[in-house]
Order: structure tokens, then sequence, then C-alpha cells
């Protein structure tokens, strides 16, 4: 992570700032996230990621009504500046800083925002992709939601790397194809490219919808033998971009098809 933040479009260090122990953000991870791709210091796909903050944010019931989409944005350019970079990655984090019904304080506060840089991730050209054991809830509130209640996702994340995988694919409670633990999933099937649809659980990545909307892509809901019949398998991130996975479930790919691995690059920034 870069030296400073920027914290209620204040500029600090990250150790210098704090969000309320006794809020719901802390208690229960009451908050909302999106991680933006930086390209020369503009922000990719900036209008979906901040429809999508906003859409998160009440489907939680989280108060954005203090902070405009200008605000934000020029938020990030300054810090952009501060810290120096020309390429690298950006979280926006809204923290309900707001008691709740079941501990309830006296407070003034309501809403914070954070926001955090870093370099790019190193991103691997020898993917190796397992099969979580744990499954995702389809019909859970947060379903489909990028909130702070991340834990999940980590610990899945985690369990993948100690079995020696980078990554693993995550079913829902219906057997069917939902993400990988943090990030989108795309499969090539006879010249076809297929990614899991909203109704399995998964988060609508903005890299995802791009995605859809630049190549011929179709939503489906599928079971693993998709993946182990398929021609070829991606992920998909503000993080890591796209990228084609090596080995899935001890199936070697060749490493081909690089026109889908490459069509981010573009200067679209809707």
């Amino acid at each position: 992570m870069h030296e400073f933040i920027c914290f209620n479009q204040n500029y600090l260090r990250a150790e210098e700032s704090s969000v309320s122990a006794v809020s719901s953000a802390a208690f229960y991870g009451r908050g909302v996230f999106t991680t933006i791709a930086i390209r020369n210091k503009k922000l990719f796909l900036w209008k979906k990621h901040w429809r999508r903050l906003f859409e998160n944010a009440a489907k939680l019931q989280i108060d954005l009504s203090e902070f405009t989409e200008e605000i934000v944005y020029n938020s990030f350019l300054k810090l952009i500046e501060i810290n120096n970079f020309t390429n690298g990655r950006a979280r926006i984090t809204f923290f309900d800083e707001s008691s709740s019904k079941i501990w309830n304080f006296s407070t003034e506060k309501r809403t914070s925002f954070l926001i955090t840089t870093a370099d790019l991730y190193e991103v691997k050209t020898d993917l190796r992709v397992g099969i979580s054991p744990y499954s995702v809830n389809s019909t859970s509130p947060l379903a489909g939601v990028k909130s702070c209640n991340y834990l999940e996702n980590v610990l899945a994340l985690e369990e993948a790397k100690s079995h020696g995988f980078d990554e693993a694919i995550r079913l829902n409670e219906r057997g069917e194809i939902v993400s990988a633990c943090m990030a989108n999933i795309f499969w090539l099937t006879g010249g076809k490219l297929f990614t899991p649809s909203r109704t399995t659980g998964c988060l609508n990545g903005t890299t995802r919808q791009f995605l859809l909307e630049k190549l011929d892509a179709a939503e489906s809901e599928k079971g693993l033998e998709v993946l182990e019949n398929a021609d070829a398998i991606f992920l998909t991130s503000s993080g890591i971009g796209v990228v084609q996975i090596a080995e899935f479930n001890n199936r070697k790919f060749e490493r081909k098809f690089e026109e889908i691995s490459q069509c981010l690059d573009s200067d679209e920034n809707e």
C-alpha cells in the first residue's frame, strides 16, 4: 500500500485514520467497497464502480447522501497525485459509523469513506485453480454485494492456497458455478464465451460487466462439468484484469486466446 490515504477528504498516513470501534461497521462489517484499476492516472471503469457502490449501499441501508460523485472522484485524483504514481490500483470503502439497534449509543457519526492506493498485483501466468469446499448462499441478503463482510472470501482463498492452489472455484447450494474466491470467472467452449449469471449469487464485477458488453458472452447456470470440458478458463477482476488460468483441478490448459485476455486494452472509462 502507498504511504498516504484519504479519509473523509483528509490526506494522512494510514496509522492516523480510525473508524469507531462501536459502530455498525466494526460490529457487523456494515460497509461497501470497490477496487479500481488506475491507468495513466485515470480511474478505469469509474462510472460502473460508482453505480455499484450506490446500489450496494442502498441494499445495506448505508447513507451516502453526503457524498457526491464529484467529491469522491476528485479525492481519488488528489490522492493519486500525493502518492505520485501513474498505474496501480485503488480501493474506496464506505463505513457505516452509525450505532446499531442492538448495541445502541449516542453518536452523530453516519458514514465515513476511505481511499487507499497501491501498486498493481503481480499476476502469475501459471495460475493453478482448485475447487473450494465452501459454498455460496445464493439467497443470502449479501449475495452479489461487495460488502466489508468479506472474511468468507478470504478464508476460502487461504484454504485454496493451503492446498497449493492460487485460487479456487466456488459453487452455490445448487452446485452451480458462482465465481472464484476473489474474481469472476468466464469459460470458453466451442468458440462461445460463458460466465455465471447473477442468479447464482455471483458479484456483478465491473470487469465482468465490461466483458459482457464488449464480447459475445452469455450468462448461464452450470455445474463443474462445463469447466472440466472447457477450452479455456479466465478469471477477471479490477486487480488482475483478465487472466487465463494454466491448470484447473489438475487439468492443464494451453496458453492461447490472447484476444480475450487483451480486451481490456481500451480507453473505455464508463
